[in-house]
């Protein structure tokens, strides 16, 4: 069974489904030893760990195509949601991009219908024109059917043409044949509550991060209000960075370790150095 169908199956199943948002080998490991059968490849993750900077449409496809790669290989068996963005540009844009990650092994790939390029500001999030909105989902569930990735739809039209117009949206890519549907930023429960309505019986999917200006239910609100996927996309990176942090404050302080390091057996053993020689014995020429 590959990656897309197996999904499907876990989607198939009543419980809720926890994705941590990941961003490269290491966090893609962690992540699946912790028991997660899937994780999201998060934009803003790979940003911020790339760019050192904020998720502002300036990771290019090439970049969060090599962060899969990484993902991926240090967790092959784990289902990747990942985060297509915009597509990279129009409708053959989307269809070239939805076939690379389902033929590298993506169980699915999120599509939402920004503007791009985006307008030189951090607020707000201009969307494309409805019917041009289809034309890139329309698109994306096309190009699915070469290997049989999910495809998530989302839209970010709720801050700037309002609730009624991203729910006609979410109503119109289940028309389509997305799999998935997405309602970033919403302003309270009531609208999450039409979002999972509008999906028709299809998984709804939110981000659960708190800190962000929209409604972020607990996982058991969600599970209440209908949702049937959480990500968390700073549940991983920002203690992460408070990690860095500390290490450095360390340095700068004289000590040789941050108090919240690990012990050097556990940070041998996280990072596999002994499965590494049992492996590497089997090639050893005896002198």
């Amino acid at each position: 069974m590959n990656a897309p169908a197996r999904l499907r199956a876990l989607l198939a199943d009543p419980a809720f489904v926890t994705m941590p948002a990941v961003w490269d080998g290491i966090s893609a490991k962690l992540a699946a030893e912790a028991g997660f059968k899937t994780a999201f490849l998060s934009g803003s993750c790979v940003a911020a760990s790339r760019l050192g900077g904020p998720d502002l449409d300036l990771v290019s496809f090439g970049e969060m195509f090599d962060s899969f790669t990484m993902v991926h290989n240090a967790a092959p068996e784990t289902l990747i949601l990942a985060d297509g963005d915009h597509g990279y540009g129009n409708p053959m844009n989307v269809q070239r991009t939805v076939r690379a990650y389902g033929r590298a092994g993506a169980a699915a790939i999120l599509i939402e219908d920004k503007i791009t390029p985006r307008a030189l500001t951090a607020a707000g999030k201009p969307c494309l024109p409805r019917e041009e909105a289809r034309m890139k989902i329309r698109a994306a569930v096309e190009a699915a059917k070469d290997s049989g990735i999910l495809i998530l739809a989302r839209t970010d039209c709720r801050p700037t043409q309002g609730i009624d117009e991203a729910v006609a949206r979410i109503e119109m890519y289940v028309e389509e044949g997305a799999d998935i549907l997405f309602l970033d930023s919403p302003e309270n429960d009531e609208e999450v509550r039409r979002a999972v309505a509008a999906a028709a019986g299809k998984p709804s999917f939110a981000v659960l991060s708190p800190g962000a200006p929209r409604a972020t239910p607990t996982r058991d609100q969600a599970i209440a209000l209908g949702l049937k996927i959480g990500t968390y996309p700073t549940g991983m990176l920002s203690p992460a960075i408070a990690g860095m942090k500390a290490g450095l404050a360390a340095l700068v302080a004289g000590e040789a370790a941050s108090p919240m390091a690990l012990s050097a057996a556990e940070h041998r053993a996280t990072l596999g150095y002994a499965e590494y020689d049992v492996e590497a014995k089997r090639f050893i020429v005896p002198r």
